[in-house]
């Protein structure tokens, strides 16, 4: 049975971790409701949600299942064993269950083993979360299962090989990470394409640093005076591989909706001029020193002395020409109540959670510099 199930009209998916929130950090369901709303009237189907992404699942319950017909959409979700947790089988398998009463989904389109690095793989393997997921599958729980991937080109080839019939792969690509030696996006992509294997691209513009970039890539793109976003590069930068079942985009607000769906709902790959563009914006980016720090914040939920530190690292790379009286105020206000760079005792735990394989404890010596 082919992964790609017709529902599918646009490449582009919603993932669900980056929220709009509210003050009280409650996420802003009506302005959700109205992004799911403008997703699909536009012909988008592909929703990513998953049990470690907080409150996600309960915003998807009432965003889109209580409002939307079952068949009229795809849902997927993720069960997740963290690099150094002490969560048990029993727990991570329950995690499903979890999973189905917060999302009131029913079933889930796509599942998938989440985030598997170096550090954690083995533990999928012990706990028997293969075997669980097919299971689920042969109850109608599950309608395809794959894995999304943190790791180098080797581990993947032994686990597509060791699990043939996943039958999707998520990994992270985008134009800063297709030849980074810490990620290998290239080189993922074209295993799972030898493999036969669909790809669900995660992190397109890298948890928003390339919706935002330095100053150095901003002028290569303004250059172009083409009034497109600088999402909007990444974005059709992803999308222009094939072998695809999604592009995810961690849309935020009513605003970013609008603008992807300006440029996803009657896609145009990036041409021959516009892919040298993003050339010249690779190699700004390469000589740009900023910390390549996604805030997924893996690393800071085992921290032992609760350091914010991707808080820390955005203060680091938006500290060049801003006066040093407001990066002092802005360190005092993300470590309020935690811990500070000073703090680390480098036990390790985040760099082995660290999707982006960054050398936490070394960055955060260096942000000692910030107090």
């Amino acid at each position: 049975m082919s992964v790609f199930t017709g529902k599918e009209k646009l490449k582009l998916g919603f993932g669900l971790m980056r929220l709009p929130r509210n003050d009280d950090d409650s996420i802003d369901i009506p302005q959700v409701c109205e992004m799911v709303d403008l997703f699909i009237k536009a012909g988008g189907t592909y929703f990513d949600t998953a049990f470690a992404y907080q409150g996600s699942e309960e915003a998807v319950r009432k965003a889109l299942v209580e409002r939307y017909p079952r068949d009229s959409y795809t849902l997927a979700t993720k069960l997740f064993i963290q690099t150094g947790s002490s969560i048990t089988a029993e727990e991570a398998k329950q995690e499903t269950l979890t999973s189905l009463e917060r999302s009131g989904a029913g079933y889930f389109d796509y599942y998938l083993v989440h985030a598997i690095q170096r550090g954690n793989y083995q533990k999928y393997e012990e706990y028997g979360i293969w075997d669980y997921v097919r299971e689920l599958k042969e109850k109608g729980i599950v309608k395809h299962y794959g894995f999304s991937f943190h790791a180098d080109p080797e581990l993947l080839e032994e686990l597509l090989n060791k699990h043939p019939d996943a039958e999707f792969v998520q990994l992270q690509i985008n134009y800063a990470d297709w030849e980074h030696p810490g990620v290998q996006s290239r080189r993922n992509w074209e295993i799972c394409k030898a493999h036969g294997k669909p790809v669900v691209i995660m992190e397109p513009v890298k948890g928003g640093i390339l919706a935002d970039p330095v100053d150095s890539v901003k002028a290569v793109f303004d250059k172009e005076n083409n009034g497109m976003s600088y999402a909007s590069w990444a974005l059709r930068y992803a999308a222009g591989l094939d072998n695809l079942l999604a592009v995810l985009s961690g849309m935020s607000s009513v605003e970013q909706m609008k603008d992807n769906l300006s440029f996803m709902t009657d896609f145009k790959p990036l041409n021959e001029h516009e892919m040298e563009v993003i050339k010249a914006a690779q190699d700004a980016l390469n000589a740009d020193q900023s910390i390549p720090c996604t805030a997924c914040h893996y690393c800071t939920k085992g921290c032992p002395m609760s350091i914010p530190i991707p808080e820390i690292f955005h203060i680091q790379n938006h500290k060049k020409g801003s006066p040093e009286f407001r990066t002092k105020r802005e360190y005092t206000i993300v470590t309020q109540g935690k811990g500070k760079a000073s703090d680390c005792i480098a036990c390790g735990q985040c760099e082995a959670a660290c999707p982006q394989q960054l050398p936490i404890i070394e960055l955060l010596n260096e942000c000692r510099s910030l107090e």
